[in-house]
């Protein structure tokens, strides 16, 4: 902990580069992915403060949209595409994801109940070798199955029917830094 308080005292001292963010924010990217520690997206994408809108869950996962009972990540969605104007969404997956190996291998996950029944969003259960510890297919599958549920956002439905909004699958892997990004065309990730 000690060297992050250590960077935080020193990061304020750097006021000037950051004056200008006062002003507002209008990023062009929504940038929805896992809430795990190894994936940065600023440091993927080399985006500056207030160039990426981001929404971190545990799998990257995108609920069902309802509005009865809305969740923070769809008051989030509806914000980036209603009030930001972004105009590119990316969900991005990756490798050696706990949550899409979990769902994968078919783990007993009683012991974390908070985890299991957010899990239980990310259904169908994704598909994928349960040794590959990379999940590799199954993450590449999990992101495009939570491209399908932003689809039923009204927000993103309307946006994209009127071609001012994009949706990406990307995919990163920990362990070399590469990006993949689906390729609808011929229905696979493929490097940047």
């Amino acid at each position: 902990m000690q060297p992050l308080i250590d960077h935080a005292r020193t990061f304020g001292r750097r006021s000037e580069e950051f004056a200008r963010l006062a002003e507002g924010q209008s990023p062009q990217v929504l940038f929805i992915t896992c809430s795990d520690s190894r994936v940065v997206p600023a440091l993927i994408t080399g985006a500056r403060p207030g160039e990426l809108f981001e929404l971190r869950t545990a799998g990257n996962i995108v609920p069902p949209h309802t509005s009865e009972h809305p969740t923070s990540e769809a008051a989030t969605i509806e914000y980036a595409v209603e009030v930001l104007g972004v105009r590119d969404i990316v969900v991005c997956g990756h490798s050696h994801c706990g949550a899409v190996g979990a769902l994968v291998r078919g783990d007993d996950l009683t012991a974390v109940p908070a985890v299991r029944d957010w899990l239980a969003h990310a259904a169908p259960r994704p598909a994928g070798a349960a040794e590959d510890p990379e999940v590799a297919e199954g993450v590449q599958c999990h992101a495009l199955t939570q491209l399908l549920r932003l689809r039923s956002y009204p927000c993103v439905e309307r946006r994209t029917a009127e071609g001012t909004l994009t949706l990406h699958a990307w995919y990163y892997e920990v362990h070399t830094g590469a990006v993949r990004a689906h390729r609808a065309a011929t229905d696979t990730f493929e490097a940047l």
